[in-house]
C-alpha cells in the first residue's frame, strides 16, 4: 500500500474537475483530508467538500497561511489570469499545476514568474480513481516537482509525463474523453430501445459491458483492435454490425477531436487575451 502523502495541497477552483481531484486525493487516503484546502465562491460547493473533512474558502488568498506545498489552479482559461494575478502570496516560490485547457507552459511561466510551474490534463474519471492525466513540466520544475505531481495524480487512475505538444491532443481525446464514451452508451441504449429492449435493461446491460471491456483491455493491454476480433465470428452479426458503423463512427470521432482542439486553441487565445 502507498504511504500517504504528507504533503498540504491547495485546490484554487471547486467546480466539477476541482471537487474531482480534491475528493479523489481524500477518497483513496493519498492526502489527509485536512490537508486538503479548497477554495470556491460558492457556498454550496464548499459546504459539500468541508463535510468531507477538507479546508474550504471563499477567498483562495487565506489559503496562503497555510503554506501548502502544492497549488492546484483549477479555474478556466478566460479567469486563469485574473485569477493568477489576484493571489501573488499563494502562489510565489511554490509548485503550482494548472489544468486550464490551452494556456501554454510559457503563457503561464510568464504569468507566474516566481513558481514552478506543471500543466495537467486530467478527466472527470478522477473523481472514482479512474482518471487519466496527462504532464508537462515547466522549465523551473524540478524532477522530485514533477514525480509529486505524478504521484497526486497517479493516485486517481493514470498520469503520464509528455512533451507539451502532446498535451493539447490528450486533451482533446482523453479530457473529452469521458463525455465521449458517454454519447456512445446513450446511442447504444436508445439503439436498443428502438429494437424493443425496456430502457432500465438496456442502460445497466451497456454500461456493465463498457464496464468489463475496459477492465478486460486494461488487465491483458491488449489492443483494442486485437480485443475486436475475439469478439467477432467471420459472416456473423457483429462483423455486419462493425462494418456498418465504422466508417462513421471513424470520421466522428475525427471531427469531435479536430473540433475539441479548434475549441482549445481558441480558449489558449482568450486566456491570454490575444
Amino acid at each position: 500500500m502507498t504511504s500517504q502523502l504528507e504533503k498540504t495541497i491547495a485546490v484554487v477552483g471547486g467546480g466539477t474537475m476541482g471537487s474531482a481531484i480534491a475528493s479523489g486525493l481524500v477518497g483513496t487516503g493519498t492526502v489527509d483530508a485536512a490537508r486538503v484546502l479548497v477554495a470556491d465562491h460558492n457556498a454550496d460547493k464548499r459546504e459539500r467538500l468541508a463535510a468531507q473533512g477538507m479546508g474550504t474558502y471563499a477567498d483562495a488568498a487565506q489559503m496562503a497561511a497555510s503554506d501548502p506545498d502544492v497549488v492546484i489552479l483549477a479555474v478556466k482559461p478566460q479567469v486563469l489570469t485574473q485569477t493568477v494575478q489576484a493571489l501573488p502570496d499563494l502562489l510565489t516560490g511554490r509548485l503550482v499545476i494548472s489544468i486550464a485547457a490551452g494556456v501554454t507552459l510559457g503563457a503561464l511561466e510568464g504569468l507566474m514568474p516566481q513558481s514552478r510551474i506543471v500543466r495537467a490534463m486530467p478527466n472527470l474519471p478522477v473523481q472514482v480513481t479512474s482518471g487519466a492525466t496527462a504532464l508537462c513540466l515547466g522549465t523551473r520544475a524540478t524532477a522530485e516537482d514533477g514525480e509529486l505531481a505524478q504521484r497526486v495524480f497517479g493516485a486517481l487512475g493514470c498520469a503520464f509525463v509528455m512533451r507539451e505538444d502532446q498535451l493539447d491532443a490528450e486533451g482533446a481525446v482523453v479530457g473529452c474523453g469521458p463525455a465521449y464514451v458517454a454519447l456512445f452508451a446513450d446511442l447504444l441504449c436508445r439503439a436498443a430501445v428502438e429494437q424493443g429492449m425496456g430502457a432500465r435493461a438496456a442502460r445497466s446491460m451497456v454500461l456493465t459491458t463498457i464496464r468489463g471491456v475496459a477492465d478486460q483491455l486494461l488487465s491483458s493491454e491488449e489492443h483494442p483492435r486485437s480485443y475486436m476480433e475475439k469478439v467477432t465470428s467471420p459472416g456473423g452479426t457483429t462483423a455486419k454490425g462493425l462494418r456498418a458503423m465504422e466508417p462513421a463512427l471513424f470520421d466522428a470521432v475525427e471531427d469531435g477531436v479536430d473540433a475539441a482542439l479548434a475549441r482549445t486553441a481558441e480558449l489558449a487565445g482568450e486566456g491570454s487575451g490575444n
